[in-house]
């Protein structure tokens, strides 16, 4: 008797006892422990868009399993082959090839906590970031100023100054590269912009969101409504191309867009990355009629309401830097 030409024996043996025993092989590879390292535990990054052998290869390398092809296929046959997720992973020395492929399937990574205080400029941000080796430096400053990208992120501006919210995320290496950091925390801007307008009822108040942003402190409304200009030092700082050192009288006679002292109305965008209090003073703007402010050195401001007490406290604070 013959089955598709072969005779019953081999046939038996060609459809039945190979398959089983090719079954048993990778089962047994399954559950057999891999290599006992003289750490307990192992930190590895999976990067973005890795490859099953890819995988298989930077788990060899780091002793984690042996290298053994049996790993690819194992993860193959259990249908997690396209599943595994990248980023930031620490094993147990010792640990079953499909225990690994649960823990990588199911995504557990390592998270890193990152705050990014409010009110810092795009190139802040982007020293922290880079400081911490989240992103290469150059390429997120191009990305944040490509107009391109801008438009694809929804936001009507000529860069992401502004809309890169100020904030605590959480990293797992290998995960996100400088797009995703950027759409992850432009994403958070317009959750918590549209959050602060459906939790307090609030109108725009004829300003578009690109204002809004721009403006974010209730002191420059009321000098706006008086017509008066805005005379904010930020802003012509943001301005000059030495951005150390005190501000100089020259500095704030120099005609730049973000020279407030010589423009009237706001400069053509933001200064920084305001945060969710910034925006709820612009949005429900205090019933104050402080006109002027001057940064203490511990970072909070003082408010005056004429020229007079501000100059008084310009001296007190800041000193005769100019």
């Amino acid at each position: 008797m013959t089955i598709f030409g072969l005779r019953l024996p081999v046939a038996i043996l060609f459809f039945v006892i190979f398959p089983l025993f090719w079954l048993l092989w990778i089962g047994f590879y399954a559950m057999t422990p891999g290599p006992v390292a003289a750490e307990k535990q192992i930190e590895i990054v999976i990067p973005a868009y890795s490859s099953v052998s890819d995988i298989e290869k930077i788990l060899a390398e780091k002793k984690i399993i042996r290298d053994d092809p049996r790993f690819t296929m194992l993860a193959v046959i259990t249908g997690a082959a396209s599943r595994l997720q990248a980023g930031e992973y620490s094993f147990a020395s010792g640990k079953r090839p499909l225990a690994i492929i649960d823990l990588l399937k199911t995504g557990k990574v390592l998270y890193h906590p990152v705050t990014i205080p409010e009110g810092l400029e795009m190139a802040q941000i982007a020293d922290i970031l880079a400081a911490g080796d989240w992103i290469d430096r150059s390429r997120f400053m191009m990305l944040g100023h490509d107009p391109e990208f801008v438009k694809e992120m929804g936001v009507e501006a000529e860069s992401l100054e502004g809309y890169l919210f100020p904030d605590t995320y959480y990293f797992s290496r290998g995960q996100l590269d400088e797009k995703g950091i950027i759409k992850m925390m432009v994403s958070r801007h317009f959750q918590v912009f549209d959050d602060v307008i459906e939790s307090e009822a609030v109108t725009l108040q004829g300003m578009t969101h690109h204002e809004i942003i721009t403006l974010a402190s209730s002191v420059f409304l009321n000098r706006l409504a008086k017509g008066m200009p805005l005379q904010a030092d930020p802003t012509v700082r943001y301005g000059v191309s030495d951005q150390t050192g005190p501000l100089r009288q020259s500095d704030l006679r120099n005609i730049t867009p973000y020279n407030t002292y010589t423009i009237k109305g706001l400069p053509p965008g933001p200064i920084c990355n305001p945060g969710r209090d910034a925006i709820q003073a612009v949005l429900l703007p205090a019933e104050t009629d402080f006109l002027f402010f001057v940064s203490r050195d511990d970072t909070s401001h003082y408010f005056s309401r004429t020229l007079a007490e501000h100059n008084r406290a310009v001296s007190r604070y800041r000193g005769q830097n100019r």
